[in-house]
């Protein structure tokens, strides 16, 4: 994912902004979400929440004949020390990039 977009929050710089990667720094349940905007076309987007490139949940957009859709997932996920935790665009084209879409995640509890 290219997100050349705007990181608000990264205490202790996990995220990395040009892979667009957070790499978990403890083992953990952590908590995930991301909100993505699909351009106005009649073609349906998919992305997943990878987890060391494996998916693990999915957001989906429709073909509706609308101006913008939008579509957002989260979940609580165990997390290893160094997993690699990410957004892929499975299909689709996401308004302006990802520069409309937002991925957070926070530790809940450390193990």
């Amino acid at each position: 994912m290219d997100c050349s977009g705007t990181v608000l929050v990264n205490i202790g710089n996990h995220f990395d902004l040009k892979a667009s990667v957070f790499q978990a720094p403890r083992r953990g349940i952590y908590s995930f979400s991301f909100h993505v905007v699909k351009v106005y076309n009649r073609q349906t987007i998919q992305v997943n929440l990878m987890q060391n490139d494996y998916p693990v949940i999915s957001a989906f957009a429709g073909d509706q004949d609308v101006t913008r859709e939008a579509a957002s997932n989260g979940v609580l996920l165990m997390v290893e020390r160094d997993d690699r935790v990410y957004l892929k665009l499975e299909r689709g084209t996401l308004m302006g990039g990802w520069k409309y879409s937002t991925f957070s995640g926070f530790l809940v509890f450390p193990l």
